[in-house]
């Protein structure tokens, strides 16, 4: 395999991505391994990126076969920046109530299987405030699978027993609670889990864990050495307007990026309700859309909107559920006691505790309100804000407290 290094004159001018260092003849893969990756891009680049089932079925007469074509099982858009090294990750439920061209209203994971890639990328798109989409990749459910075996497993907290099986998918999930190492194949069995009352968002809330999970793990330099296999599960597996030079552009990027830097949210909305339509659909807050574009992608909302700041005073209206997490029975009920002391009124525990107890209290804007987590960071001085979607639902932030606040909590009148 030779990467074209006269590669990097046409992308720098047709693309977001650069390529770094002496680019004067081809290198070769041994070569690029012995001295690094030496890619990188010179701007913000977003890229949806769709996890399908492969498709075997035969094409109509006079058709091309589509091994792609097929409701997306997974959507998420991804951008990397290289001004602030953050990647941020918008999970979008696959039944997210959207209107397609040509098509109608209907759910969002149906777009690939009617037009494609430019089709997603359309209706993406205008369905969030005309964000540009510079490149699309189609995932099939394999790739994750073989990935997660190349890089020799990646370890996750199951938070529940997860028994599962469908006959007609062939899959079978059988996982046990607990911190653990799953190979590919239960890594999958963990993400697709969909029987339990939170179904596709649940599903998106562990694709979340376990992303975090496998950034970290091929973030260590000696999965370096693994790059060839990696390639080829991507090769086999994706398709993607992407060239080779690209993908490493993205890699390298992305394995570079601290995991503080890595954000992810989920799209906010909620489920319809049974009256409301036919089917099941998850109706997108178009509020809180907006707040998560502007926050996470830098896309300003519509023209003769605009989102509105918040002085202090507004921030003790925030819904907020407090998980324990420590070795105290009473863990969140002292956290509680303290936030009510500080004037936060809409409080609320937690249906359990963490399964685990944890050394720092963890602060999760689940649905992408950084500011109010920032603003609450600030109270909890050694907190750790995590900017992703695992946190409780029904909320807007979610406290899961840890053991420092237990050695650190600040003395309240209460205690004199």
């Amino acid at each position: 395999m030779t990467l074209s290094a006269g590669l990097g004159a046409t992308l720098a001018l047709v693309t977001p991505f650069r390529l770094l260092g002496d680019t004067d003849g081809p290198v070769s893969l041994p070569e690029l391994l012995q001295g690094g990756l030496r890619y990188g891009i010179s701007r913000p680049v977003n890229i949806i990126v769709l996890g399908v089932d492969l498709n075997l079925e035969e094409p109509e007469e006079g058709e091309e076969r589509d091994p792609f074509k097929s409701r997306s099982d997974t959507m998420l858009l991804v951008r990397l920046n290289p001004g602030n090294d953050r990647v941020s990750i918008l999970s979008i439920p696959r039944d997210t109530r959207v209107s397609i061209p040509d098509v109608g209203v209907t759910k969002i994971n149906s777009a690939n299987w009617w037009g494609g890639p430019d089709l997603v990328t359309e209706v993406v798109s205008k369905t969030l405030n005309d964000v540009q989409i510079d490149r699309y990749v189609r995932v099939s459910t394999g790739a994750f699978r073989e990935l997660v075996d190349v890089v020799d497993g990646v370890e996750v907290y199951v938070p529940f027993a997860m028994q599962y099986e469908d006959q007609t998918q062939k899959l079978k999930i059988d996982l046990e609670p607990g911190l653990q190492k799953l190979n590919g194949v239960e890594a999958e069995g963990f993400v697709r889990f969909r029987n339990n009352n939170l179904g596709d968002i649940g599903r998106a809330q562990r694709q979340q864990i376990l992303l975090k999970a496998l950034q970290k793990k091929m973030a260590n330099p000696a999965m370096l050495t693994r790059l060839p296999q990696i390639l080829s599960v991507l090769q086999k597996h994706i398709d993607s307007n992407l060239s080779v030079g690209e993908m490493l552009a993205l890699m390298q990027f992305g394995l570079q990026v601290n995991s503080d830097q890595l954000q992810m949210v989920l799209l906010p909305g909620r489920f319809s309700g049974p009256d409301e339509y036919e089917f099941s659909f998850w109706l997108m807050d178009l509020a809180g859309m907006d707040r998560v574009m502007q926050t996470y992608f830098e896309v300003p909302p519509p023209e003769g909107y605009e989102i509105a700041t918040r002085d202090p005073a507004q921030f003790k209206d925030i819904r907020i559920v407090v998980q324990n997490a420590t070795d105290d029975p009473d863990g969140d009920l002292t956290m509680v006691e303290y936030l009510q002391e500080q004037g936060f009124y809409n409080i609320h525990y937690a249906d359990e505790d963490w399964p685990e107890s944890i050394a720092k209290t963890q602060i999760i804007p689940q649905w992408g309100d950084l500011e109010s987590a920032e603003y609450l960071q600030a109270l909890l001085k050694d907190s750790q804000l995590l900017a992703n979607s695992t946190g409780d639902l029904g909320s807007d932030l979610t406290i899961r407290v840890g053991q420092d606040w237990l050695r650190n909590r600040p003395s309240s009148p209460s205690d004199s």
